[in-house]
């Protein structure tokens, strides 16, 4: 029987011709990533290990994107944990203000991820580098501390669901619907462990923004991990960041999958999660009345170029619904400066929005838009849990960045045709 794409990378990590699902391996890493609120643990955890250094000062990443710029003491002593350690490891890829943007934004842009690659990241959304066809994986802060001692890791070879994208988004549609569309369809558990691996002739009509974003969204279907094959679009994006070669893996034909679905994206709608699971989909046109007090555009679901250039698109001339806050948070400086040299930043700030410095924030209920009780936030995040943006009784609705752009302008979700 054949391997699927994620199977042929940890075959090759693994030093083995062929691997199973099921199977038990140890694979060599490539990166090893860590933020500002998992990295200590990690830290901590391998101070009671044997070797007191990293495997390869080149192939960790350390990321403070979560309370950056510090929220309070307990967020500063977490960095300067990260700093130190950083330091006395001779860290090259170590970020922090000034230079950090959103983890799974600023590695593929800094090009420490390639196609071929196997990476592991104590950030459950570390599965958004499959775009870039790669197998990545988010682990608990142990495996992270082992895998910067070891430079290997254990897994449990996911079997896989594939999903063949075919047609053509109509407008408003993206990546964002696409991967809300499918969480809808198979539930927060449909993936359990298994690999998402996405094919088709549709996928040359997803940009890499809108690959990243399905990626990234793996986990909230139970995904252990998600991921496109490498195209022309995918090759052109890593010549153009990183100077290391890479290896395109394809699906054998005989590839073992334990379901099939068909996506045809011509037919899909802007699509929004409601309370309290991202499952809890609805159409658009199926949304009701429901009136929202903020809204959020960023994340490292949503917070790159593109989503700055559609949320600017549907802002653009238009101002934010009296009693609504909107808050901008471009992914990396990279992304920030760009949009500013576009006059994207000029766009929202006329409209009535703010525009952040790169952070996780909000997405976590960690500041810069925490919800008080009864409050309703229209957000380009990936989660809406209770309580995940603020207090309990406040409510998280996830959508694209076009959505959440309309929504602060009419004062309740909308679709942005339904502002013309």
């Amino acid at each position: 029987m054949g391997m699927t794409m994620s199977q042929k990378i940890l075959a090759a990590h693994a030093g083995l011709e062929e691997v199973k699902a099921g199977q038990l391996i140890e694979a060599d890493l490539d990166l090893v990533l860590g933020n500002d609120i998992t990295s200590p643990v990690a830290i901590n955890e391998m101070k009671k290990m044997d070797r007191k250094t990293v495997f390869d000062k080149d192939k960790i990443a350390l990321v403070m994107d979560h309370f950056i710029p510090n929220k309070d003491i307990k967020s500063a002593e977490n960095c300067k944990c990260c700093r130190e350690f950083a330091c006395r490891h001779e860290i090259t890829n170590y970020f922090d203000v000034g230079e950090m943007g959103i983890e799974h934004a600023l590695l593929p842009e800094k090009g420490l991820v390639v196609a071929g690659d196997a990476v592991i990241g104590a950030d459950s959304h570390t599965c958004t580098y499959g775009a870039l066809g790669a197998f990545s994986t988010g682990v608990g802060s142990t495996d992270m501390a082992a895998g910067m001692v070891t430079g290997r890791a254990w897994f449990k070879v996911p079997s896989a669901i594939k999903f063949e994208l075919v047609g053509k988004p109509s407008k408003w549609v993206s990546g964002k619907d696409v991967i809300l569309h499918i969480i809808g369809m198979i539930g927060v558990d449909g993936a359990l462990y298994k690999s998402m691996e996405f094919v088709g002739e549709g996928i040359r009509n997803l940009s890499m923004d809108d690959r990243f974003t399905i990626c990234n969204m793996a986990i909230e279907a139970g995904g252990k991990n998600g991921i496109f094959p490498v195209d022309e679009l995918a090759a052109e994006y890593m010549k153009e960041h990183s100077k290391r070669g890479f290896t395109a893996y394809k699906a054998d034909e005989d590839a073992e999958y334990d379901e099939t679905y068909v996506i045809d994206l011509s037919q899909l709608k802007p699509t929004v999660s409601f309370p309290h699971l991202p499952s809890n989909t609805r159409t658009i046109d199926q949304a009701g009345d429901v009136k929202v007090d903020q809204a959020v555009i960023g994340s490292c679901t949503n917070g790159r170029i593109e989503d700055m250039r559609i949320a600017a698109e549907v802002l653009k001339g238009r101002k934010i619904a009296k009693g609504v806050r909107c808050i901008v948070i471009p992914a990396t400086q990279s992304i920030y400066l760009q949009a500013m040299r576009e006059g994207l930043l000029e766009i929202f700030i006329e409209a009535g929005a703010v525009v952040s410095t790169p952070t996780c924030g909000p997405c976590l209920g960690g500041y810069m838009g925490i919800l008080a009780a009864g409050e309703r936030c229209i957000s380009t995040t990936n989660r809406n849990f209770v309580g995940r943006m603020g207090h309990v009784d406040s409510e998280v609705y996830l959508a694209s960045p076009a959505v959440a752009a309309a929504s602060a302008v009419a004062g309740k979700i909308i679709c942005p045709c339904r502002l013309d």
